[in-house]
């Protein structure tokens, strides 16, 4: 604890509490439709927040404290994205089955070391593009919302501009304080209707139906893998920790989505653009106490968990220009990083810039999210351009 008090950072926390402010807003609105097409009522949709919230929470503090690294961990957002298409007549019972065959799974992998021994193979250059490639999209939408709002945009964008000339280790937390001020001065921010209520779990016991482990467990065991565990570890690669174990990762969030299953806790992951935020100088100067900023998430993701439905119309209430800005200003840095990082190696060039532009464009196919194919054609490149 005497290390904590040492290492405790404004610009750490601050790191921690826009990686949730960014996880939340972005996409609960995609948890809220995913378990809503599983026929979940209210209730069990905030529980399914307290679930996920808790698990996030209390994976992101345990990994970061003992690795002593900002360890960021999120729902799966894909997952969210293919449940709530592929939930539709499923009864919840056999949809928690499937999260837990999902679980399942990870845990499986986690536990062979097969995952860790993969990511090995991938080169620093490959995995900087691809992580380059899914950040860019927040880079770009700061400047769409310039144009969309650009009064609030433009004094947070002057501001960013300011404090990382004056004060650099508080950038981000005046750049959010820029952005509140002026979201309310210009009436865009509106809590009047927020007020505090908290989570409250409701269980389902689970149904297992081979037809919907197939086709909806699996399914979200391979969107989770390829379109959020892979890119979470080429952020933490690329921002220099190397000496974490991937496989304690995946068993780790594996069990901890088996027990949450039932509350509504589908499928938790590495984080990728969360966790960019935390890894990042933004974050602290120092690598080695950047783990605070995991822990701060941590706590801002329990806090969020048992206030579920308070906490969701908080976000909701927030500007999409606000936050969209504040991810993108969040991230700068990690993206020049990276972009430098990828094309160092002129021998790699190529194969880091197709990987860049593939991940970049978007492009799916299968069901199957645009890092996974970046990646596949990077190396696919790396390996003819040595031959």
């Amino acid at each position: 604890m005497c290390k904590l008090r040492k290492d405790l950072s404004l610009s750490a926390i601050s790191a921690g509490f826009v990686a949730v402010l960014v996880g939340f807003a972005s996409s609960v609105a995609i948890v809220f439709q995913a378990a809503q097409a599983a026929g979940a009522d209210q209730a069990m949709m905030i529980s399914w927040i307290g679930a996920l919230g808790l698990g996030m929470g209390l994976t992101c503090i345990g990994f970061s404290w003992y690795y002593k690294a900002p360890v960021i961990t999120a729902w799966s957002t894909p997952g969210a994205a293919l449940l709530a298409s592929s939930l539709v007549g499923v009864p919840i019972a056999q949809a928690i089955g499937a999260f837990m065959f999902c679980a399942v799974l990870t845990i499986l992998l986690g536990v062979s070391g097969g995952f860790d021994r993969l990511m090995r193979r991938i080169p620093a250059s490959i995995a900087s593009a691809m992580l380059a490639g899914i950040l860019v999209q927040f880079g770009l939408a700061i400047f769409t919302s310039l144009r969309a709002e650009p009064g609030l945009v433009a004094a947070m964008l002057i501001s960013y501009l300011l404090a990382k000339r004056w004060q650099p280790r508080y950038t981000i937390m005046l750049v959010l304080a820029v952005g509140l001020l002026g979201s309310s001065l210009m009436n865009k921010l509106d809590i009047s209707h927020v007020a505090l209520a908290f989570s409250q779990p409701v269980l389902v016991w689970p149904e297992f139906d081979l037809s919907v482990l197939l086709g909806v467990g699996l399914p979200l065991f391979i969107v989770t893998m390829t379109s959020q565990n892979i890119p979470g570890i080429a952020t933490l690669k690329a921002s220099g920790y190397q000496h974490i174990p991937i496989s304690p990762l995946l068993t780790g969030t594996g069990l901890t989505s088996l027990v949450l299953a039932p509350l509504g806790g589908f499928a938790f992951n590495l984080a990728a653009i969360t966790a960019a935020i935390c890894t990042g100088p933004e974050s602290h100067t120092d690598s080695s106490k950047r783990y605070v900023a995991g822990l701060s998430a941590g706590f801002f993701y329990i806090l969020a968990g048992l206030t579920g439905a308070s906490v969701v119309a908080l976000f909701i209430a927030l500007p999409v220009a606000l936050v969209a800005s504040v991810a993108g200003l969040a991230l700068l840095a990690t993206i020049g990083n990276s972009l430098s990082l990828a094309l160092q190696d002129t021998s790699e060039r190529d194969a880091a810039l197709l990987c860049f532009l593939i991940t970049a464009s978007g492009v799916s196919f299968f069901d199957i999210g645009a890092a996974f194919w970046g990646l596949i054609g990077g190396m696919l490149t790396l390996y003819l351009s040595k031959k």
